[in-house]
């Protein structure tokens, strides 16, 4: 007995339909392809200008600023003491200057993730139609294979910084929305009663109320948009994004054990420092938000 077949688009019609949209695609990268870098050259600017201040500077001075700024964001000196520890490690066996190349990357993406993701948050938070618009979008963005995304952004910019950077935004930016939106939408309605009766506009009640009382969630986004970030290092080193995921990948295509063990560590000493960091200044902000009930 035969098997009812799926019926399926003819081979003819599928590669013409594909066809179809490779060329539409081609023609649009060469009609905006200089438009859309002259668009994104002021962030492969700030990228680069981090970078060179990270791996020009004395590495002591380097250090001690990474220390502070850390100890400053948790106010705990076991975690500055740890990081300092851990680089200075990673300093040893010759990696400080692609970690100091990671951690700009990284910066930069969270940097523009923030800008990005808190607002579509807040508005996603402030509209049910926008919620119910722009969540699938995100169901999408964390469900697709990375590497898809480096495909249409190496066929605009080709390879380097910024086709890197974009795709470890892309891949990235989900969290930061999603629980954004939470913590203002998990703000009690008692409290938003009561700020109305003081008579409180509804930017006033977003910025008094809501976004402070919100601020712990948002900052597990943060936390969440920092790691994924990193975990992007790796593929976005296909596409020549230099720092930690560059020696990972050359050591998959020589076979080097040491080499991509070693730098496997690195990632995961930045990636330790910046989650113990954030969740510290998390709690700090529970705290806060909690002696303020």
């Amino acid at each position: 007995m035969d098997l009812i077949r799926f019926p399926e688009m003819s081979r003819g019609n599928l590669r013409a339909m594909r066809q179809t949209v490779d060329g539409a695609f081609r023609d649009f990268t060469r009609a905006w392809g200089d438009t859309l870098e002259a668009i994104f050259a002021p962030l492969q600017s700030l990228l680069t200008f981090i970078e060179n201040l990270l791996i020009r500077s004395p590495w002591i001075a380097v250090l001690a600023v990474l220390a502070a700024g850390i100890w400053l964001v948790s106010r705990s000196w076991k975690i500055a003491l740890g990081s300092v520890l851990a680089l200075l490690v990673v300093g040893y066996f010759g990696m400080w200057e692609d970690t100091m190349r990671t951690i700009a990357m990284v910066a930069v993406c969270t940097l523009i993730a923030v800008v990005l993701g808190i607002p579509v948050g807040i508005l996603m938070a402030q509209s049910n139609r926008m919620n119910a618009m722009v969540t699938p979008i995100l169901d999408m963005m964390q469900t697709m294979p990375s590497f898809v995304y480096l495909i249409p952004v190496v066929m605009i910019f080709g390879l380097g910084k910024v086709p890197g950077l974009i795709a470890v935004v892309i891949y990235a930016i989900p969290p930061v929305i999603r629980l954004t939106n939470l913590g203002i939408r998990q703000v009690a309605p008692d409290v938003l009663e009561a700020a109305e009766a003081f008579g409180s506009s509804s930017w006033q009640k977003l910025r008094d109320v809501q976004l402070p009382l919100a601020l712990p969630t948002i900052m597990a986004g943060i936390n969440q948009t920092i790691m994924m970030s990193l975990a992007m290092v790796v593929v976005a080193s296909m596409i020549g994004v230099r720092g930690l995921g560059q020696p990972v990948l050359q050591a998959i295509n020589q076979q080097y054990f040491t080499m991509g063990v070693m730098n496997g560590l690195a990632i995961v000493a930045i990636a330790i420092i910046m989650d113990r960091t954030t969740q510290a200044y998390g709690k700090r902000l529970q705290k806060h938000t909690e002696a303020g009930k």
